[in-house]
């Protein structure tokens, strides 16, 4: 009989071969080192999850494509971007996960969004798998008509990959309604199908789902709220700041101030805004939903409450509530710090791995509770997976429906995630419990369907 090999000596040798056989992908490595770190109590729990292969196949993406992207611009100039779409775990359902239009994106961005969509959409308790995609095409400055061209030629290629029973894109960074509506309508004028489940976050007037703009953006102020009433708070009268100014942020301050609560902050690449008054989410919108402008401009146009700070960082506001909304390695030690400092009571990922791992030791370590994005901001692809459901029915729910789904979605996977942290000796680590309730979820499919 041969001895199984020490969990955390597995993990380890794992975590060195990821880094061998993907060079150059260092938020790949975080992210697979993230989960790795939490799963030795699970393994030497459960046996059957330390046989050979298992986390192997997990962290190797089942396919990843990439492809040239030609388009002109309207002087009629010919530009080539890559796109990338790395359907990553499929063990549950059909790949499912956005697609992100920004210059930063490259093949281990992709991989890291991917593999912790794995995780974030089987915490929601829906028939999803997970994957990813994009193009570094930046959108900003670009004309509608040339976002179309765009969008076009990335559907030309992307459509032979995708479909409502194989692999459901959505939105992400870059990538809104105008976005989806381009890349549907060149699907269907290839495809000579009306397959409206192919993609979500759709128009409500062509298939797509009320609350799913906000659903993002809510279901994180959802996860803080469920977080802090767990220890005998209430969101309501609490100040928070926000980072971003885009769909999740926009709908985080949104939720924020039907609940009571006090948000402070925007912010951009050029810098943030915070407003003593709070933020005025009509002006918010209008400046960034309609006409696409920048954030300074909120405070030209709010009056004396509001400043306008060039390339500062937002977490130097004090605030009781802090909900990371714009991007990935956004808030690090530094922040962290200065957040505790000022009494931070919880933070929220609404964006994908925003917090450095040196940031979330030292929330861990200073007792603040800390929602990790694959949990605190599940509610988008929830609702785009309740997209698809009313897509397969050709029905339309009602937004109170819709927003009652996701809140008991939301209420579920805060469940799982403190339940899971107590059964493993690990109490209140929401970290420790999304990587561990997620995997469970996945490997069990993953062995009861054979090595595939």
């Amino acid at each position: 009989m041969t001895t199984r090999p020490d969990s955390q000596n597995q993990l380890d040798a794992l975590r060195s071969e990821i880094e061998r056989r993907n060079p150059a992908q260092p938020e790949f490595h975080q992210a697979v080192h993230e989960v790795l770190d939490t799963l030795a109590p699970v393994l030497a729990a459960r046996p059957e999850y330390a046989e050979p292969g298992l986390v192997e196949r997990l962290c190797e993406p089942e396919r990843q494509v990439i492809f040239r992207v030609p388009w002109q611009d309207d002087q009629g100039r010919v530009h080539v971007n890559r796109g990338f779409r790395v359907e990553f775990n499929s063990a549950l359902g059909p790949y499912k996960g956005g697609l992100r239009f920004h210059p930063s994106v490259n093949l281990g961005i992709v991989k890291f969004l991917g593999f912790e969509q794995v995780f974030k959409n089987a915490l929601t308790g829906l028939g999803i798998g997970g994957g990813k995609g994009g193009s570094d095409f930046d959108p900003h400055g670009r004309s509608d008509a040339e976002v179309m061209r765009f969008c076009q030629s990335f559907m030309t290629e992307l459509y032979r990959h995708i479909g409502e029973h194989t692999d459901v894109p959505a939105g992400d960074i870059g990538v809104g309604g105008r976005e989806i509506g381009y890349l549907f309508g060149q699907y269907r004028r290839i495809t000579n199908r009306w397959e409206a489940g192919v993609l979500t976050g759709k128009g409500l007037g062509w298939g797509g789902s009320a609350i799913r703009p906000e659903a993002t953006g809510y279901g994180n102020v959802l996860f803080a709220e469920a977080m802090l009433r767990e220890r005998g708070e209430d969101l309501e009268g609490q100040t928070a700041v926000v980072s971003g100014s885009g769909n999740v942020a926009i709908y985080t301050v949104e939720k924020l101030l039907a609940l009571g609560a006090n948000p402070l902050t925007c912010s951009d690449s050029s810098g943030y805004v915070v407003d003593d008054k709070g933020i005025d989410l009509d002006l918010l919108k209008q400046i960034k939903e309609v006409e696409r402008g920048r954030i300074s401009e909120y405070a030209e146009r709010r009056g004396a409450s509001a400043r306008f700070v060039p390339g500062g960082r937002v977490w130097e506001v004090p605030a009781d509530v802090a909900l990371p909304s714009a991007t990935q390695n956004e808030l690090d030690e530094n922040d962290a710090a200065a957040l505790v400092r000022n009494g931070v009571k919880a933070v929220s990922e609404g964006a994908n791995m925003p917090a450095t791992p040196e940031a979330v030791h030292l929330f861990q370590r200073a007792g603040v509770a800390f929602g990790p994005g694959k949990a605190a901001n599940a509610g988008g692809v929830a609702v785009s997976a309740l997209e698809m459901a009313q897509n397969h029915a050709r029905t339309a729910w009602s937004p109170a429906r819709v927003e009652e789904e996701l809140a008991g979605i939301m209420s579920h996977i805060h469940t799982t995630c403190h339940e899971t942290a107590e059964r493993y000796g690990a109490p209140g680590d929401y970290v420790t419990g999304a990587n561990i309730a997620g995997f469970e979820r996945v490997a069990d499919a993953m062995l009861a369907q054979g090595v595939i």
